[in-house]
């Protein structure tokens, strides 16, 4: 038997791993709360929940929650901030609060299960003022308080895979600042402001990156980066103007952090991306996350077949139709269905398609991960 370590590097050397490696515990990763309620019920765990995204309400498992699913890997998040506090506000209607970049988040009362944009704070911002914005500091030292002591210890007293999760994303977090339609018609009507945004967040991204990497980097296996470029029928924008505008900047933020450690780069974007694989394998991906098979074009044989020899692929279980309202029977099929498609020769780490949602039974959980502890080693 091979350790977690041993598997997962193994797996993303593409050589054979013993079995699938599991994951479980990210920002792109996890579980939200109300599904980790129900499975802590089915364990038998009586625990606090720690919260370690709030605008998603993911629950961070804890070690026996990971054990007990088989869990390969452990994730390094940074700290919170000493330089701002959440204040949540209530009315009668919901949950609010602005965040540290100015953007206001909100979450209803009945049925809300995390908390979603309503305003942006660049929205009326001109080019000339993007300097002047009080930006969050990306040195901010509650960020990094105490990570190398963490990393250390689970990197000598443990024989588990380490992932770094800081947040680095440039496209996603223009638009959550700017606004989706604002920062779409900036793209093609005013290129100058929407690079110049880009820039400003590659830079504050770099100092986060190199405050983070200069105290995990010599520990972690993988790091975790990302951008949606996808929808579900296909790209949030055309490959052209992603090679012109996006791709140059992601290019040179995973440059940045190959330059500081030897961590693969994971790099997570949900849709239909078939249209970008190819660019993102050329700037330094070295995983795919999280394969949404329900996207249009995203075949897995398909792509395993084309970027098997570069690319590892993390995720592909759908957790939009299978795991929410499949029996565990589906579930277990769908996630033996994935190991054979993307398994093969290893470059596959058995994962959901993004969070865990609250609708998702516990059994299904149990369902997903323990279809790996009966595959045979030639077919995972």
């Amino acid at each position: 038997m091979m350790t977690p370590r041993e598997r997962l590097l193994t797996a993303l050397s593409h050589r054979q791993p013993d079995r699938v490696p599991r994951d479980l515990g990210g920002r792109v990763t996890g579980i939200t709360v109300g599904a980790y309620d129900a499975l802590k019920e089915l364990f038998g765990l009586e625990e606090q929940n720690q919260i370690m995204d709030h605008n998603q309400q993911l629950a961070r498992p804890s070690e026996e929650a990971l054990r007990r699913l088989g869990i390969d890997t452990r994730y390094i998040l940074p700290g919170p901030r000493k330089g701002w506090q959440r204040h949540v506000a209530e009315d009668s209607a919901g949950y609010s609060y602005v965040d540290e970049w100015g953007i206001e988040l909100r979450m209803p009362k009945q049925d809300g299960y995390y908390f979603d944009m309503v305003s942006h704070p660049l929205a009326e911002l001109a080019v000339e003022d993007l300097d002047s914005y009080p930006w969050p500091d990306p040195h901010d030292p509650g960020l990094t308080e105490g990570l190398h002591e963490e990393a250390r210890r689970l990197s000598q007293e443990t024989d588990y895979a380490l992932v770094g999760d800081p947040s680095a994303s440039l496209f996603e977090r223009a638009w959550y600042l700017r606004g989706f339609e604002n920062f779409m018609i900036d793209l093609l009507t005013d290129e100058c402001f929407a690079t110049a945004l880009l820039d400003k967040l590659l830079e504050l991204r770099m100092a986060g990156l190199q405050d983070f990497l200069g105290q995990v980097g010599g520990y972690i296996h993988v790091i975790r980066l990302g951008d949606d470029l996808g929808q579900q029928g296909g790209p949030l924008i055309s490959p052209p103007l992603y090679r012109r505008v996006v791709k140059p900047r992601q290019r040179e933020l995973i440059q940045f952090v190959k330059e500081r450690t030897d961590a693969y780069v994971f790099y997570h974007t949900c849709g239909s991306v078939v249209e970008f694989v190819a660019d993102l394998v050329e700037i330094g991906v070295d995983i795919l996350n999280p394969v949404q098979v329900s996207a249009k074009d995203m075949d897995p044989a398909r792509l395993k077949a084309q970027y098997g020899d570069r690319l590892s692929f993390w995720g592909g279980v759908d957790t939009q139709h299978v795991l929410p309202h499949g029996t565990p029977e589906e579930v277990q099929k769908e996630a033996r269905r994935r190991i054979e498609q993307l398994g093969s020769g290893g470059g596959y780490v058995l994962n959901a398609v993004h969070n865990i949602q609250p609708d998702v039974p516990p059994q299904n959980i149990m369902a997903m991960y323990g279809v790996a502890d009966g595959e045979k080693t030639s077919s995972v």
